[in-house]
């Protein structure tokens, strides 16, 4: 790659990802600013079970394409894309359909399995914000393909928007968590439809091409993300979502509901950034994987080490003041919100570093040593997390626990992406620990200062 070249693909993947990142900044500090005034209207155990209903959504959603909508950005030719766009769309919508026939029949017990009675009656919105996930899924990478990120951060804007407003409406006129739940699914379905009238419109996404016959070839095609793909991102996402199962079986929904927004507020403005350069890091690391492995190796590292130094300033402020931030900000009764969002920071920093970047594992068709990862970490995580709920039976501990052990593994995951483009494990390592050591050192003096305690 020459002079030109670069610096013409380095302006391009930075005006790309500050596309999206204008739009997500928006969408996300939509909720940002309702949080205060949501944590007034609704109570822990309502954010507990609108935990409950968004962990159930997630690790099913993980699968509700089989993982297709991956392999949108790797044909070369349109006619293939718009086949998988297809099946993406029609595995959901026959997952989603199955999912509502056990719900209808086995609804109570699945309730009485979570530990939780009051989510029953969420169950049944449950397919339907499944089968939106699948078309968005679909369409964003299909958008993704395209190049056209700004409709990407538009549709964001409008889930956001929707979901806020709903949740403050309902939540005014009717008590309990129907204005969270019901707020997310009809903030899925504004952006979705968005999304989809968007590309069919202006992105002229034409089905003619669309047949029986050319979706299953391609499903043979690309076997190995419903076969190994999907598996590993269900135990990523079962693995995350872990926590709150096991909370709300051990311990009461408020428990829950202070996890949950510590783990929410923090996520939401790390996932700005994060997302905006997963979705043009995968778009540029597929094409520089087969045009310029070193440009793919530069590219890397240098996203690795803007994340890195991005993501060390706000967490290290949460790490140190996260107690005094929550209180403040939502309410005395969530400062151990805060206590849990100081826990989580370190983790969270390394899950921000390396999001975008595990993209790797697709592109460099390493899915069978990310599934080997997912699996590890899934294991572990349920170990700790069941050993401090049934030998110190104490929530806080419990936490400690289970970010102890998913920092050292996001910590590994990092290093070994590197690896996959040729960094030095060694370098990675010592640079990440490095920076991480000396923000959380110097944060926490002037804690001390301040509060005359480091913890």
């Amino acid at each position: 790659m020459t002079t030109n070249q670069l610096a013409k693909h380095n302006k391009s993947f930075v005006r790309n990802i500050l596309t999206l990142m204008t739009g997500t900044t928006i969408a996300q500090a939509l909720p940002i600013a309702a949080s205060p005034i949501l944590t007034r209207i609704f109570t822990p155990d309502d954010f507990g079970i609108l935990a409950l209903f968004l962990s159930i959504t997630s690790i099913i959603g993980v699968m509700i394409t089989g993982r297709y909508e991956l392999a949108i950005m790797l044909p070369k030719e349109d006619k293939e894309a718009v086949n998988l766009v297809a099946l993406s769309i029609t595995i959901a919508a026959g997952i989603s359909l199955f999912l509502l026939t056990l719900i209808i029949i086995f609804g109570e017990q699945i309730s009485a399995l979570l530990g939780n009675s009051q989510i029953y009656p969420w169950l049944f919105f449950v397919p339907l914000s499944l089968f939106l996930t699948g078309i968005f899924q679909a369409f964003n990478y299909w958008s993704n393909r395209k190049l056209q990120y700004k409709r990407i951060a538009n549709a964001t804007i409008s889930k956001s928007t929707t979901t806020a407003g709903m949740n403050i409406g309902i939540g005014v006129m009717q008590s309990g968590a129907a204005g969270l739940v019901l707020g997310n699914v009809l903030g899925q379905l504004a952006a979705t439809v968005q999304l989809v009238v968007k590309s069919i419109k202006k992105g002229k996404i034409s089905f003619s091409y669309v047949t029986l016959k050319e979706m299953t070839l391609l499903a043979k095609k690309y076997d190995r993300f419903p076969k190994v793909s999907i598996w590993s991102a269900m135990l990523n996402t079962a693995s995350l979502q872990l926590p709150v199962f096991v909370l709300s079986t051990g311990f009461s929904s408020a428990i829950v509901g202070f996890f949950s927004l510590s783990q929410r507020v923090l996520s939401i403005p790390m996932s700005v950034l994060g997302s905006a350069f997963g979705q043009v890091f995968f778009q540029t690391s597929t094409k520089l994987k087969e045009e310029d492995p070193k440009g793919l190796t530069q590219v890397t590292y240098r996203s690795y080490k803007y994340m890195l130094l991005i993501g060390v300033i706000p967490i290290s402020i949460i790490f140190g003041f996260g107690d005094i931030i929550f209180s403040f900000v939502f309410g005395k009764e969530w400062q151990i919100a805060g206590e849990y969002a100081r826990i989580l920071s370190v983790w969270l920093l390394l899950v921000f570093i390396s999001s975008p970047l595990a993209l790797l594992y697709t592109v460099m068709n390493r899915e069978g040593t990310l599934f080997l990862f997912n699996l590890s970490m899934f294991v572990s995580r349920a170990i700790v997390l069941l050993f401090g709920i049934f030998y110190f039976k104490d929530a806080y501990i419990t936490i400690i626990l289970f970010s102890v052990i998913s920092s050292l593994f996001y910590l590994w995951n990092n290093i070994y992406i590197l690896k996959l483009v040729n960094i030095s494990m060694w370098r990675s390592l010592l640079n990440t620990v490095f920076v991480m050591t000396v923000a959380l050192c110097i944060i926490s003096v002037f804690r001390y200062l301040f509060l005359n305690t480091v913890w």
